[in-house]
Parts: C-alpha cells; sequence; structure tokens
C-alpha cells in the first residue's frame, strides 16, 4: 500500500473540506460573495482555508520527492503530522489567531523535515 499517496489524497481533501466550511461560514455569517471580508469569523475561516493552499503548495511536492528516497511508511507519519497540524491550526485560528502558532508549527516543521530529506536523498542517493 502506498501510504504517501493516501497522505497526499487526505490533504487535498482536507483543502475541499476547509473550502466547503467556508462556504458554509459564508452563508452563517452573510458574506455574499465574491466578498470574503465583512465578518471576522467568516474571515478567519477564510484565512485557514487561503493558508491551507499556500501550504500545500510546498508540502505535496516535499512529500513526493522525499517518498523517492526514504521508507515510504516514514514518510508517511511526517505527512500526517501536517495533516494534523492542519486541523489544530484552524481550530486555533477560529477561537483566536494570535494562537494558531502551534498549529502552524506542526505544519511547517514536517514540511521542511520533508523538503530537506528529499534533498538529502537526491544528493546522496541514486
Amino acid at each position: 500500500m502506498n501510504y504517501i499517496h493516501i497522505v497526499a489524497i487526505l490533504a487535498v481533501l482536507q483543502l475541499f473540506l476547509f473550502g466547503i466550511l467556508v462556504g458554509r461560514a459564508r452563508a452563517k455569517y452573510g458574506v455574499k460573495a465574491p466578498a470574503v471580508n465583512g465578518n471576522e469569523h467568516f474571515e478567519r475561516a477564510f484565512r485557514v482555508q487561503m493558508n491551507t493552499m499556500e501550504q500545500l503548495v510546498g508540502f505535496l511536492p516535499a512529500l513526493f520527492i522525499a517518498g523517492q528516497y526514504w521508507p515510504n511508511l516514514l514518510v508517511a507519519a511526517v505527512g500526517l503530522i501536517y495533516l494534523v497540524g492542519r486541523f489544530v491550526y484552524r481550530r486555533s485560528y477560529l477561537a483566536d489567531p494570535s494562537k494558531r502558532q502551534t498549529g502552524f508549527l506542526l505544519t511547517v516543521i514536517p514540511t521542511f523535515i520533508l523538503l530537506s530529506s528529499g534533498l538529502i536523498g537526491a544528493l546522496t542517493r541514486h
């Protein structure tokens, strides 16, 4: 079983879920499209979705590149930390944006681990 592919699919599904939740927040707080401001709670949900999309751009290539050089299960486990981090980030950001650091770190540290692993693998393995 390719756990890396499963983690990648879960990461994209997580982005879609956050998008659905933004749509619900839009309806709940009366923010009509195309507006992306007007209610602080909606804006928080929207920023979580946008930040997740921004993070995904680095995470997915890092995941797949590291997966070329390192054990599938190990790379996928690091990827799972990223996924958990995104949920922690969302929960924290919605409650109080100033308390989002833990979720952010659980997102960027796994991404940098994967990037570093991919680079080391590319430089040292043939």
